[in-house]
């Protein structure tokens, strides 16, 4: 998964879940705003450890994969389009 589609997967994950932003904000004790920022790919306000949080909230967790050499965080042009 690439980093700007973290914030995506956890929206996702949160609405099948049926918490509203606030409600997962406040377990993970993050501002709604922090959290909004974060679905939308404004990664920068969240850590590591706040994400370890917010996943564990949904029941997920970190893990760490091999990437494909020619792949990295950022989306291609393709992508984009």
């Amino acid at each position: 998964m690439k980093l700007f589609e973290i914030g995506q997967k956890v929206r996702k994950l949160r609405k099948e879940k049926s918490l509203t932003q606030e409600q997962l904000a406040k377990i993970a004790s993050i501002s709604r705003v922090t959290l909004g920022k974060f679905e939308r790919g404004q990664m920068g306000a969240v850590s590591i450890k706040t994400l370890d949080i917010i996943l564990d909230a949904l029941d997920y967790e970190i893990s760490i994969i091999k990437k494909d050499k020619y792949s990295f965080g950022l989306p291609t042009l393709d992508e984009l389009n």
